[in-house]
């Protein structure tokens, strides 16, 4: 079993969009017996909340429903529990790694090193308009398939 894990601020946006978008993809390729997906913020701004309704909207004119998820902080037991854990931006990858033991720190990257062609982070859509989420699903979605094809060529 491989497991992935997202990361954002609040895991109300970013991160979910990408738990969503991934686990479609995977779904689609038939692997979810094969790769566990989870997300989480590095605050606890919104635990047990819904993702945001504009990135729940975004998403389901795409075809991914992100109604189920919610919201949790990212835990030193992620460390361990996750062989992937990708943060959407510096800022984050940083919290990530201030809690992180040092010998998992080669396990936490920036999730759009999975898309070289695209800018290195998710920006965070939730001080913007409906066009930014618009835009950080298109990236997530080039980030996500570039993952799962990363997976497939290492691990399965």
């Amino acid at each position: 079993m491989v497991r992935v894990l997202f990361v954002c601020l609040g895991n109300i946006c970013r991160s979910p969009t990408a738990e969503g978008v991934f686990r479609k993809l995977v779904l689609e390729s038939g692997l979810q017996e094969h790769i566990e997906i989870d997300s989480a913020g590095t605050h606890a701004y919104h635990i047990g909340k819904p993702p945001d309704a504009r990135a729940q909207s975004a998403a389901r004119q795409r075809g991914v429903d992100l109604s189920a998820l919610r919201g949790r902080q990212a835990m030193p037991v992620d460390f361990e529990r996750f062989d992937y854990i990708l943060a959407m931006d510096s800022e984050n990858l940083e919290h990530l790694l201030e809690i992180c033991p040092v010998h998992y720190a080669p396990k936490v990257r920036l999730f759009m090193e999975y898309a070289p062609h695209w800018p290195p982070e998710v920006p965070d859509p939730y001080f913007g308009g409906a066009a930014g989420f618009d835009r950080v699903l298109d990236m997530i979605e080039q980030a996500a398939a570039g993952l799962l094809e990363s997976i497939r060529r290492e691990r399965l």
